[in-house]
Parts: C-alpha cells; sequence; structure tokens
C-alpha cells in the first residue's frame, strides 16, 4: 500500500538537487524492514512457498524502482505545490500501514515497550532529517 507512494516520493526528492536525501531513503529503508519481515511471516504462515515470497518481493521492488523513475521524470514539470500534495500522500501512506497493520501486530506482541520504540523511531527519522 505505501511502496509505490515511498517511491514515487524518492523519485521527487530527486528532482531538486539529483540525489536522494539520505534521511528520505533510511525512513523508507528502517520503516520497510519491520514491514517486509511481518508480511513475509504472514505469507509463510498462509502456506505460500519461498518461491511465491521471493517472486512477490521481486515485483515490488520492480514497481517501486519504475514508480521511483516516473516519480523524477513525470513530477519535474509539475508544480511545487503538486510534488508537496503527493509526498504528504505518500506520508499518509506511511502512517496508515503503521495504524493498521504495524502497531496492532507489534502491540500483541510487544505490549507497552511498543509505544517507547515508536518515539524513538520517529525521534531517529527527525534527527536524521536535520542532519541531512
Amino acid at each position: 500500500m505505501d511502496g509505490i507512494p515511498e517511491a514515487i516520493a524518492i523519485g521527487i526528492s530527486m528532482i531538486q538537487g539529483g540525489a536522494v536525501s539520505i534521511a528520505t531513503v533510511a525512513a523508507i529503508f528502517i520503516s520497510n524492514i519491520p514491514e517486509g519481515l511481518s508480511s513475509s511471516a504472514g505469507m509463510k504462515n498462509a502456506g505460500r512457498s519461498k518461491l511465491f515470497i521471493f517472486g512477490i518481493w521481486t515485483a515490488i521492488a520492480i514497481l517501486t524502482s519504475i514508480a521511483a523513475v516516473l516519480g523524477y521524470t513525470v513530477f519535474a514539470d509539475l508544480s511545487p505545490a503538486v510534488n508537496a500534495a503527493t509526498i504528504a500522500v505518500a506520508a499518509g501512506a506511511i502512517l496508515t500501514m503503521l495504524a493498521d497493520t504495524m502497531i496492532p501486530e507489534a502491540f500483541e506482541k510487544g505490549h507497552n515497550l511498543i509505544g517507547m520504540v515508536t518515539v524513538v523511531g520517529f525521534l531517529c527519522a527527525f534527527m536524521l532529517s536535520k542532519m541531512a
């Protein structure tokens, strides 16, 4: 749900300076690790083969790469307001995935510690954005 908007946001972030910001890549990478592990475990528990799971992740990698290229090429000619709105949608998709899937699952297994870990994660993302 959030992969395509994230990739488009990466493409848009390249428009200004020609390079992806370290904060953007770090935030997306860090958020995708538990998401990938969780969904892979869910597919395995549902009886999906390793080949199927690997195929899904390969397809996602290809689609998000295409989305990043499109974010860079298509959005380069659009207004800053459209680009900002697109990045806001990407952020909303990430928050939706967190609130709908990751946080309930994490709370079920980790209880009260999850709130503190989430705060530390957002603090790290904030610090990365200020360092970049």
